[in-house]
């Protein structure tokens, strides 16, 4: 097992003392948990599982390859789950309404795209889903978009023209750069272009499992030094040894990462994607765009969704997560930012 060292504490003057001391009391006495990335096949069941699970607050994937109009029916859709499941969920839109979900026993679910496509090719769109709800926006899901590059293409151009313009527009109006699904160069030009931090809400270092979807350690150093935030995920094609991935393997991973980022940039995305039909996959690797089958990160032996390890079948894994993380060597404060406040903390700088 990792026992990492304690931190050294940077010296500060005595007002700035007073102020980080009152922040550290506070912080010591919120305890968010916030999964940062589920795609599920909704209902209420799942809605009573998240709320088992302690989560205050949950970034859904509203849309992969649809365009404007048919985000718009994916909101009439969630307008449906609010009005039926009210006694357990509600739509969030800044960080208060984390702490609103806390003290109502209830979970904020927060709106995500994992691709552009509903902007189309309009900048002025990204206010109207704004308005709508949307708070994280991915710039590519694999493939080249209009903004930037995948990171399935051979060749990364970078931030597009328009992607430039995008981040600048979406940093105005309070919707953050999500970077999970892109390649390298592009990461790096959106850490660079976006005068806000950028998060990547569901993937894992390369070090740990080379896919083509994790990150490597040079772009998580330049994330965290920018002050932008990693969501480990739990989705097994990004685990080492996938389904039979252990526990404890993936809270040492998290401890090397700590390593790399400071712990306070680092949260959970755990991108579940519980009771959806093989036929969902599917249509998230192939949108529109082919007529030739793509089997993403799966094979044409293994073309479906991969099961989950046993210890996070669903949210109420994060109780295993949390012993895990004890186990390898993190204090209380470290695993509570880890499963949640540290979120809590970047959701502050949205608006």
């Amino acid at each position: 097992m990792i026992r990492r060292p304690p931190r050294s504490t940077q010296s500060r003057s005595s007002a700035a003392s007073d102020v980080y001391k009152r922040q550290l009391i506070w912080s010591l006495n919120m305890n968010y948990r916030i999964d940062n990335l589920q795609y599920c096949n909704w209902s209420r069941d799942i809605f009573l599982i998240n709320r088992e699970a302690g989560l205050n607050a949950v970034h859904v994937t509203l849309v992969y390859h649809e365009d404007y109009d048919e985000f718009l029916q994916r909101v009439k859709e969630w307008d449906r789950f609010f009005e039926e499941n009210s006694d357990l969920i509600f739509l969030g839109k800044t960080f208060e309404d984390i702490t609103k979900a806390q003290s109502d026993n209830k979970t904020a679910i927060f709106f995500g795209f994992q691709n552009c496509s509903p902007i189309e090719d309009d900048i002025n769109l990204i206010e109207k889903v704004h308005e709508h709800g949307c708070r994280f926006m991915q710039l590519t899901y694999n493939n080249q978009s209009l903004l930037a590059t995948g990171c399935y293409e051979k060749n990364d151009s970078g931030v597009t023209n328009f992607g430039r313009e995008a981040i600048k527009e979406m940093n105005r109006v309070g919707i953050v750069v999500d970077m999970s699904h892109s390649a390298e160069k592009s990461t790096l030009d959106a850490i660079e272009i976006s005068e806000k931090p950028i998060a990547i809400t569901h993937a894992n270092p390369s070090f740990w499992h080379q896919a083509l979807r994790n990150k490597s350690d040079f772009l998580l150093k330049k994330l965290s030094e920018s002050g932008g935030i990693l969501g480990l995920s739990l989705y097994s094609h990004h685990l080492k040894d996938g389904t039979n991935c252990k526990l404890e393997s993936f809270c040492e991973m998290v401890a090397k990462t700590a390593e790399l980022m400071e712990v306070k940039n680092i949260g959970i995305g755990s991108d579940l994607c519980l009771n959806q039909p093989d036929s969902v996959v599917e249509w998230m690797r192939n949108g529109t765009w082919s007529k030739s089958t793509n089997y993403g990160e799966g094979s044409k032996k293994k073309p479906g969704f991969p099961k989950q390890p046993d210890w996070f079948l669903d949210a109420r894994g994060f109780d295993n997560l949390e012993n895990g993380l004890k186990k390898v060597g993190f204090n209380k404060q470290e695993v509570d930012g880890i499963l949640g406040n540290n979120w809590f903390n970047f959701y502050k700088g949205i608006n």
